[in-house]
């Protein structure tokens, strides 16, 4: 097998990273048909799309209103949004969201799972819960049961998230990520030689997947 590495920056309370992973995913399948070889190896990155998020959070679409000008305007990004998310398999429910929540946690969480393994699966289940059940995906006891339904031993998960275990790792990755010049997500790094910004269409998606596998240009 040839192993390729795919690096995402991502936030769980980006609505658009939820969309970019299905959209890879997609054209992951369409690359398998064709090198049935590539073993993808994903990686999660931590970005934090609103830094000055409370630590407990605030009401989400108050803030949302305040920061796209009116309850219309939100209206009609929250339409603009259900509609790609369909096209990806997502049936957005914005408005069962009431917490914008502050994602040092989730992204704590990721971080541990990946130390452990892959986290592809807390990765959709952190989105699922966000924007389909509307919970609080910055509650620890939340996070907690997330975890422990992805496999994790929830008191385990608990305990980690109510401490401030690699809280200052998860935010030099991100710093990182800023330094090198990333500013919006969802953002993909493929093969650690190109880079991607946006929740692309999956040809779009599939043909940067293609070129990280041809050689480095001398």
């Amino acid at each position: 097998m040839t192993e390729l590495a795919i690096d995402i920056v991502s936030d769980v309370v980006c609505p658009w990273c939820f969309i970019g992973k299905h959209r890879l995913e997609a054209a992951l399948q369409l690359l398998r048909e064709e090198r049935p070889d590539i073993a993808p190896r994903i990686r999660w990155l931590p970005y934090f799309l609103n830094p000055d998020t409370p630590e407990s959070g605030e009401p989400y679409r108050p803030f949302l209103e305040r920061k796209f000008g009116g309850p219309e305007k939100l209206a009609q990004l929250w339409a603009q949004i259900a509609a790609a998310g369909r096209t990806a398999g997502i049936e957005f429910a914005f408005e069962r969201i009431e917490v914008r929540a502050n994602t040092l946690r989730a992204h704590r969480l990721i971080h541990r799972a990946q130390m452990a393994g892959d986290a592809g699966a807390l990765v959709e289940r952190l989105f699922a819960a966000q924007f389909l059940q509307g919970e609080n995906v910055g509650d620890a006891a939340v996070l907690a049961r997330l975890a422990g339904e992805c496999g994790d031993d929830e008191a385990a998960a608990l305990a980690y998230l109510r401490s401030e275990a690699d809280a200052d790792a998860v935010r030099a990755q991100a710093e990182r990520g800023q330094r090198m010049g990333i500013s919006g997500v969802p953002f993909f790094i493929f093969d650690g030689r190109y880079g991607l910004g946006g929740a692309q269409p999956p040809e779009v998606l599939l043909d940067a997947l293609r070129r990280s596998l041809l050689p480095p240009t001398p």
